[in-house]
């Protein structure tokens, strides 16, 4: 997967708009990260692209194919995802959970197998979860969960991940691994992040919204300024650059706008 083309999308609740008019082109083959304060629309876009919504007025290309004309089995063979909450009304253990990624390429009722469970083996290792693999994924901390639910992705092997706020519940050193081992994958990743600092580190590509508007779109070094800061964000910060010239925002807590 290339390319993921939005044009002019609408998304609303009721008499509450959600999304209005998006339009964009995202590379499926880099690292693009969605920013904004919450409530801007980064979740609801990222639910179009998984289609937990329905498309209500405009549309969504996958390389130039109308999304819902993707069949879902195909589609869950090229996309993994993982959403904020991961709520599971069952006992699972973490191998199962995570096994739960190699079902796009099942048929119905059969048996997991040996290259599975060794896909699952390296997924769980790769996110520090190898030793609680026979563990209840209900019994685990947040960012525990967290890890289990990107191994579950890796194990998909899909070419595109969409992540919304990957970093939550993660220590510093948990969202350092995580992303630099999502950023390693060589693969689509379209991620919804909090944390500029993390998303000028990782990203190529930035997507700016507000109140369900994409504001701006761009490079790191374009985009993450002291009057976008502004803006979205209604806050003050002082930006300085790192040795690769990559923005560091430094905050101005004393002071918003």
């Amino acid at each position: 997967m290339k390319n993921i083309h939005i044009e002019h999308l609408h998304f609303h609740i009721g008499e509450k708009a959600i999304l209005h008019d998006i339009t964009a082109d995202l590379p499926a083959d880099r690292f693009v990260a969605l920013l904004g304060p919450n409530g801007c629309g980064k979740s609801t876009l990222l639910k179009h692209l998984y289609r937990v919504h329905r498309i209500q007025e405009g549309q969504i290309l996958m390389d130039g194919t109308p999304i819902a004309e993707i069949p879902l089995r195909a589609a869950a063979q090229e996309i993994g995802v993982m959403g904020q909450f991961h709520s599971v009304d069952f006992d699972f253990t973490v191998e199962e959970i995570a096994l739960m990624g190699r079902a796009p390429y099942k048929e119905s009722f059969e048996e997991d197998t040996a290259a599975d469970r060794a896909l699952v083996h390296a997924a769980l290792e790769r996110v520090g979860m190898a030793d609680a693999a026979q563990r209840s994924f209900n019994e685990l901390s947040g960012g525990e969960q967290q890890r289990v639910m990107l191994a579950r992705c890796l194990v998909q092997e899909p070419q595109l991940l969409i992540l919304d706020e990957p970093t939550n519940h993660l220590d510093i050193k948990y969202q350092l691994h995580i992303l630099d081992l999502v950023k390693g994958l060589g693969i689509g990743v379209i991620a919804a992040l909090h944390d500029l600092n993390l998303a000028a580190m990782y990203a190529d590509l930035l997507v700016v919204m507000k109140a369900g508007r994409i504001e701006r779109i761009g490079a790191p070094r374009d985009i993450i300024t002291e009057e976008m800061l502004a803006h979205i964000y209604s806050v003050r910060a002082n930006i300085g650059y790192d040795a690769a010239g990559l923005p560091l925002v430094d905050y101005r807590t004393e002071q918003t706008l």
